[in-house]
C-alpha cells in the first residue's frame, strides 16, 4: 500500500514576534495558530512537537491493535499517551504510556506486543530515518 498525505505551514514574522498556521489535507487541523508562545511557553496555539507527540501516540496505539489482533486478542480499549521532552534545540526523549483493556491476554504478552508495536509503528521509525530537502526561492 503507497499514498501520500499532505500537510503545510506559513509564517508571517520573526521567529520570537511573527506567528503562523498550520493545515493539513483532512482539513482536521485548517489555518490552525502556532506561534513562539505556543511552542516555548504556554500560548494559544498548537506547535510541531506536540502534533509530533499526537501522531506517534494514535501510530502506536492503531499497530498496537494491529500486533494484538494479529495474536488473535481483541482489544476493548487502549490508552496512550506519549510525553515529548524537547531539550537543547531538539527532541531528547518520547516516553510512550499505554493502558490496555485486553481480554484473556498475560501481562508478559502484553509487554510483548507492546514492545513489537513500539518498535514498528511507522512513526517510531521515522524518528530514526533519512530526511530529504529540497529548498527554493519565491
Amino acid at each position: 500500500m503507497k499514498f501520500t498525505r499532505k500537510a503545510s505551514a506559513n509564517w508571517k514574522g520573526s521567529g520570537k514576534e511573527g506567528k503562523g498556521t498550520v493545515s493539513t489535507q483532512s482539513t482536521v487541523l485548517d489555518k490552525t495558530q502556532y506561534s513562539f508562545s505556543s511552542r516555548f511557553e504556554e500560548g494559544v496555539g498548537t506547535n510541531p512537537e506536540e502534533l509530533v507527540a499526537a501522531a506517534h501516540a494514535g501510530c502506536f496505539t492503531m499497530k498496537l491493535s494491529f500486533v494484538l489482533g494479529e495474536s488473535d486478542y481483541k482489544p476493548n480499549n487502549l490508552d496512550t499517551e506519549a510525553k515529548l521532552t524537547f531539550e537543547d534545540g531538539a527532541v531528547a526523549q518520547i516516553d510512550l504510556i499505554v493502558k490496555g483493556d485486553v481480554p484473556g491476554i498475560s501481562d508478559d504478552e502484553f509487554q510483548k506486543v507492546a514492545q513489537n508495536a513500539k518498535e514498528n509503528c511507522p512513526i517510531s521509525k521515522l524518528l530514526n530515518t533519512k530526511i530529504t530537502l529540497s529548498a527554493s526561492l519565491v
